[in-house]
């Protein structure tokens, strides 16, 4: 009898639902390696001449091995990791945003920041001048993705925990 009060008990607690911030955080991790993913099969199949190696490795180490899958694996896990500031910015400036449109704006940004801003940090990517035009479309459009995935799941997360909460609080006036 004790047995099954406990297991009734257990039953009926509810796990505490995630927090939106460790959504967003879980959100710009898995955007960070998914959309870098995407990048390095663009890079594979020459859309584009630079990959996230280019960036996170090629730009620091000279060596070999950082031109391999390898080296775009590690720099895959490094740009999921660097998007867990672009999730923590994006929550903290634009959660209550709604629509694409500001998602759509803070991915041309960070391109604007990336390609412009910290250039000169990136020595294996070339200026935006000397780039070709397919290496810009193509990146440019990975940025917007990639920021549209983390921007709307954010603002979506941001939005339906409200609604939760306004209607939470309405039951408990009545």
């Amino acid at each position: 009898m004790e047995e099954s009060k406990s297991t009734m008990l257990e039953q009926n607690k509810q796990e505490k639902p995630m927090s939106v911030l460790s959504k967003s955080l879980i959100t710009g991790f898995v955007g960070g390696v998914l959309w870098s993913f995407l990048g390095a099969i663009a890079y594979y199949f020459n859309f584009t001449t630079i990959s996230s190696g280019s960036f996170v490795l090629r730009s620091f180490f000279q060596t070999e091995w950082t031109g391999t899958w390898l080296g775009e694996l590690i720099s895959i896990l490094v740009i999921g990791l660097l998007s867990l500031a672009t999730a923590l910015i994006y929550f903290s400036v634009l959660k209550k945003t709604k629509g694409l449109w500001p998602s759509i704006l803070f991915g041309v940004a960070l391109w604007l920041i990336t390609f412009f801003v910290f250039q000169p940090v990136f020595q294996a990517v070339p200026k935006v001048g000397e780039l070709d035009g397919n290496t810009i479309v193509t990146t440019l459009c990975l940025f917007i993705l990639y920021s549209v995935f983390i921007g709307y799941s954010i603002s979506y997360d941001y939005q339906v925990e409200s609604e939760s909460q306004s209607q939470s609080q309405n039951t408990e006036g009545h």
